[in-house]
């Protein structure tokens, strides 16, 4: 989990549509990076406004399986989207 021992890198935000996607690439105090992807979502609840947040964690030994896997899906879902 987070806690002040790390340091923020980079970050970028991805707004899209009812969603808002966070990318956060972290330094742990012994300068180990990761990433965090957030997804946040507004909803309401109760008649009132709540954001619902979904993280993940993804340390430096996976970024290359990680970015492997994520290109092969979106690669994927374009070509089955351009052959409907």
């Amino acid at each position: 989990m987070e806690n002040d021992n790390t340091s923020e890198v980079f970050s970028k935000v991805v707004r899209a549509g009812k969603r808002t996607y966070f990318f956060d690439v972290k330094s742990t105090k012994g300068n180990d990076l990761y990433l965090t992807i957030t997804e946040s979502k507004k909803s309401v609840v109760d008649g009132r406004e709540v954001y619902q947040k979904h993280k993940i964690f993804l340390y430096k030994e996976d970024f290359e399986k990680f970015q492997e896997g994520i290109n092969e899906a979106g690669g994927m879902a374009s070509w089955i989207a351009a052959a409907t």
